[in-house]
């Protein structure tokens, strides 16, 4: 619907990245210059500020801070992980989100995240929709993990892509340092998409990376892992730096990180990790050799002073163009980046996509990338994920210290 007009809500929901505030800034800056948005709201932890009655009033935020959330990691309002159930089982959530539309006079709503939170997008979009009540819905896409259906890459990627390059490299430049041997396992996130851990593939183009890299999307078979490093060891004087996903899996799809799984979250997923420890425990027990292994964690995600300069500016105007698209009329569709290669050089175009299509659907590396009979990645990814890292966009330093955004936070009031 066009000519709506209103106050948007924002929101952000799932795990944070180091740009994830970028998009935030860009939905905050855009909305507050639009002359049909009549108040700007940021709620607290996603989709349950929202129910919960709990969110800001961003007009009462310095331009400054706002400016700052673009070098900012994590999500300056909360996260949350939280499942809408189908309205046709419990409409509650539901009945209760358009009465806080309502009331507040809602007419945009943004939702910042990824497969699970354009789910969620998705079924608001539609429960919106059919209830009669005019409100625009867009989602912004985010995802350290790359997986969303739909769009070339997405915010958040190429700033864990560049960390975990840089990281690798460094940890290779310290690891061969002795003259004795040591096997290096360096476990990266990802659960069925390897595009981050793909990303230690740069790191080889700078000849300082990985003797062996191993993505979910093949079958992993411990034993001939084993063999690979031992492979690697007699030649390098028992030294092997391999890079693993979490997301590993067995030929039967069980994930190894199961064995070491505890718990589930919210949406039924097993809470991997620990692959890297348990699999440096079977290296050192079978070879003898010393074994490090380094889980990288949530520095993964939130190593702001790594971010890529492209991530951070794409983030913002994915943010931006969100806004731009809902108040032009569009709803019920995510932003995605196209690649222009057409001038010789790469630029991102930003378009939209029906949100059903990019809801709980995952794009995983394409296996024609993944060679060396699956430890390694052909040049094809390098040139794919390399005009994404470009660039450095950091928070002014205080101190010697990075200077992130500080909101008030001022809790909206009707």
């Amino acid at each position: 619907m066009k000519g709506l007009k209103g106050a948007c809500m924002f929101a952000q929901s799932g795990g944070p990245t180091s740009v994830i505030n970028s998009s935030a800034a860009g939905v905050f800056t855009e909305a507050l210059g639009q002359e049909l948005i009549t108040e700007v709201y940021g709620a607290a932890h996603g989709i349950k500020g929202v129910l919960d009655e709990v969110f800001y009033d961003i007009s009462k935020e310095d331009p400054k801070e706002i400016e700052l959330l673009k070098y900012t990691p994590s999500s300056a309002l909360g996260s949350v992980r939280y499942k809408l159930k189908p309205v046709e089982k419990d409409d509650s959530d539901y009945k209760r989100l358009l009465e806080v539309f309502k009331k507040y006079n809602i007419r945009y709503f943004f939702y910042n995240g990824g497969n699970d939170s354009m789910d969620t997008c998705n079924k608001i979009s539609k429960f919106i929709n059919g209830s009669g009540w005019e409100c625009n819905v867009i989602g912004v896409p985010k995802t350290i993990d790359n997986d969303l259906y739909g769009t070339d890459h997405c915010p958040g990627f190429a700033s864990a892509a560049k960390y975990i390059a840089t990281t690798l490299m460094e940890i290779n430049l310290d690891a061969k340092v002795y003259d004795t041997g040591m096997v290096c396992i360096i476990e990266v996130m990802g659960r069925n998409a390897g595009w981050l851990t793909a990303s230690a593939a740069l790191a080889g183009y700078k000849g300082l990376g990985a003797d062996l890299i191993y993505l979910p999307e093949t079958a992993f078979d411990i034993d001939k892992f084993v063999e690979d490093v031992k492979e690697v060891c007699k030649k390098n004087n028992n030294k092997c730096i391999a890079v693993v996903s979490e997301g590993i899996k067995l030929a039967d799809g069980r994930y190894v990180g199961e064995f070491t799984a505890s718990s589930t979250d919210l949406f039924g997923h097993a809470q991997l990790g620990g692959v890297g420890a348990m699999l440096g425990n079977i290296v050192k027990e079978k070879t003898g050799i010393k074994v490090r292994a380094i889980e990288l964690s949530l520095m993964q995600r939130c190593g702001a002073h790594l971010a890529s300069k492209v991530d951070v500016e794409e983030a913002f105007n994915a943010g931006a163009e969100a806004v731009k698209a809902a108040v032009n009329g569009e709803t019920d569709k995510m932003v995605v980046f196209q690649r222009d290669m057409s001038s010789g050089s790469y630029e991102c175009k930003y378009k939209l996509m029906p949100l059903e299509l990019a809801a709980n659907t995952e794009k995983t590396v394409p296996t024609e990338w993944i060679v060396n009979n699956g430890t390694g990645l052909s040049d094809e990814f390098v040139k794919y994920a390399l005009p994404l890292i470009q660039g450095d966009a950091k928070a002014p330093l205080e101190d010697g210290l990075p200077r992130f955004a500080k909101l008030k936070k001022v809790l909206a009031k009707k």
